[in-house]
């Protein structure tokens, strides 16, 4: 099937058009093919550029009307589209698996936009704005959190009053659960190890961050919690911090609730200590020019990760390798090479700090636990499970 594939994340609109024939699945032992880039590719890849972050786009429906008449100039004709699926960033409780986008649906991922203020409101309107552009086709949402939906209550517990999370459902869920779940099966093909058999940590750096350990296919710890604001520092965001700060902010007034959660959205982070920028190129350009605080926010950033990777190893039985995934773990080599080095306590040897272009192991040959370099390719998961809803329901 020829799908549509939308995916709002907290910076860009990102869109493709992928033929699922071409998506590798693994066989009845979990091995998975080591296919090429160039196998990989979308038919058609459109991105549009959101800024800082999703909430300051621009109109969902003229962006789906764009994107539809540029692939069609391009030579897709929207006709011979199967499914749109998309990409969507909290299910809460309610969501567990993909389902059809429906209005209600739409309602549904709407009402959770508290917990994923930059992502779930843009996604809600991007799928608003499809079923209008394309109605004649099936639309399909996949979520980020589906995936942790695997989590032991040990990991998606807080320590915080029973009533907490039996009546208000403050729990852990989760995100990047879709990119999580494409660097699983893209790590065991590249090591030629099925899927079922590898314990992997998997670090999602981008606009957002977070770390994943996954054991046998199957997330059983993530850095994230209940909002995408826990855990790894961030291009706009902090990460995890001291609650009592929170507390001491709010009680003395010196912020309002509504201040409070636009400065931990927006300015904090990257952008918050470098005082100029979130985008990592030039923060490491500004670093070797003398700026302190560019230096300072990417020495953080480092620490930060490093001790969430430390932190999820011991949530498996055994490490057979990392990967870094996302705008920063692909494209930064510096950055993933310093945050290896930090890793040497526990047995990782250092890489190379090395720009590459492709999928692959970045760790000397037999190096034990393994790096690797993945491609974020969450088009390929919404892909797929669009085409398996879609034809589902169609029979």
């Amino acid at each position: 099937m020829r799908v549509l594939v939308l995916n709002p994340g907290s910076s860009s609109l990102k869109s493709s058009v992928v033929e699922t024939a071409t998506i590798p699945a693994a066989d009845p032992e979990g091995s998975v093919p080591a296919a090429s880039a160039e196998s990989l590719a979308p038919l058609g890849q459109i991105d549009l550029d959101w800024g800082v972050d999703a909430t300051a786009g621009g109109d969902p429906q003229d962006d789906i009307r764009s994107l539809v008449s540029r692939y069609e100039a391009a030579g897709i004709d929207p006709t011979t589209l199967g499914a749109v699926g998309y990409r969507v960033v909290h299910g809460g409780a309610t969501f567990r698996r993909p389902v059809l986008v429906t209005p209600e649906v739409i309602e549904q991922v709407t009402a959770l936009t508290d917990l994923a203020p930059l992502h779930n409101g843009i996604a809600a309107a991007t799928m608003t704005a499809g079923l209008a552009a394309l109605p004649h086709l099936r639309h399909v949402a996949v979520f980020d959190t589906a995936f942790h939906a695997t989590l032991p209550d040990a990991a998606f517990r807080y320590a915080v009053p029973e009533a907490w999370y039996r009546d208000w459902g403050i729990r852990r869920y989760g995100f990047h659960g879709v990119s999580v779940a494409w660097s699983a099966e893209r790590a065991a093909a590249l090591l030629a190890r099925p899927v079922g058999e590898l314990r992997i940590v998997v670090a999602h750096l981008g606009s957002g961050c977070s770390v994943t350990a996954v054991d046998g296919g199957r997330s059983v710890a993530t850095s994230m919690g209940m909002t995408p604001l826990e855990g790894l520092m961030m291009g706009t965001r902090a990460g995890s911090i001291d609650p009592g700060i929170l507390l001491y902010l709010l009680q003395s007034g010196r912020l309002t609730a509504e201040k409070l959660a636009e400065q931990m959205e927006h300015e904090s982070g990257l952008v918050g200590v470098s005082g100029r920028t979130s985008d990592v190129r030039e923060l490491l350009q500004a670093e070797a020019d003398g700026d302190g605080r560019a230096g300072l926010a990417l020495r953080i950033f480092v620490t930060r990760a490093a001790e969430c990777v430390a932190a999820a190893v011991t949530s498996l039985p055994a490490l057979d390798a990392i990967v870094f995934t996302g705008g920063i773990g692909e494209n930064a080599a510096g950055i993933r090479a310093r945050i290896v080095a930090r890793l040497a306590s526990i047995g990782v040897a250092p890489i190379p700090e090395e720009a590459v272009s492709e999928d692959g192991v970045l760790s000397a040959p037999y190096s034990s636990p393994a790096v690797l370099r993945i491609v974020a390719r969450e088009d390929l998961i919404v892909a797929r499970e669009a085409a398996r809803i879609a034809g589902s329901a169609a029979t």
